[in-house]
């Protein structure tokens, strides 16, 4: 399904600048809805290195009340996080509606069936069986009142490699670029395979995925928002 997204999608500058602060306001409404109900939104972004996840999460959080969200990044599971569970250190993090109502994740749980499925980081039971894991996981949250909503972030591989080649000459950039990111555009078949599995196996009708061009950095924020 990734082949069939238009990704030739542009926004102009002024329509743009236009939106932004509309729907940013609008998403402060929500939110407003959310901590008079007791309830949380659990945003999760996915996709490629230099889609603008970083972008895109400023965007939704840098006017909503600061008490009312928090943004978890997602980093290799620590000695203590292996020993357990994959999912054991996100359960960790999910705030009751009273502490927190929004809670953004950018990566994830799904981690399992990307990276770790690509790099060989855990065995093929392993991964084949988090769909199930993972959809049973969401469908607990969703029993217990959390809202998800879940974004993948998709561009062509020639933008990435552009996008990271501006990165590796532009010095104030330079310290985002890491080996890792090259070795996903070097695999970005496999890569591509185990999102449209992801998509395939775990978009379900509580906890759909939405898909965002994003070769349009400024498209993909509006998007999402």
């Amino acid at each position: 399904m990734l082949s069939k997204v238009n990704l030739t999608q542009e926004l102009s500058a002024e329509a743009y600048t236009e939106m932004l602060p509309r729907l940013q306001n609008q998403l402060r409404a929500l939110t407003r809805e959310l901590y008079e109900q007791r309830r949380s939104l659990v945003i999760v972004i996915e996709g490629w290195e230099t889609s603008d996840k970083g972008g895109i999460i400023q965007r939704i959080t840098s006017e909503l009340d600061p008490r009312g969200y928090e943004v978890f990044r997602t980093l290799p599971a620590t000695c203590e996080e292996r020993r357990r569970h994959y999912l054991w250190r996100f359960w960790q993090l999910l705030r009751p509606a009273e502490e927190k109502q929004v809670l953004i994740f950018d990566r994830s749980w799904y981690g399992r069936v990307l990276k770790e499925r690509v790099e060989e980081q855990c065995t093929e039971d392993a991964w084949k069986r988090a769909y199930r894991e993972i959809n049973e996981f969401e469908a607990q949250l969703l029993d217990q009142g959390f809202l998800i909503a879940k974004f993948f972030t998709h561009l062509d591989r020639e933008v990435q490699s552009e996008r990271l080649e501006q990165r590796r000459d532009q010095a104030d950039a330079l310290w985002s670029l890491t080996p890792e990111d090259w070795a996903e555009n070097a695999q970005w078949d496999a890569y591509a395979l185990a999102a449209e599995d992801m998509l395939l196996r775990t978009s379900t009708a509580g906890a759909p995925w939405t898909v965002i061009p994003s070769n349009s950095r400024r498209l993909a924020r509006i998007r999402v928002l």
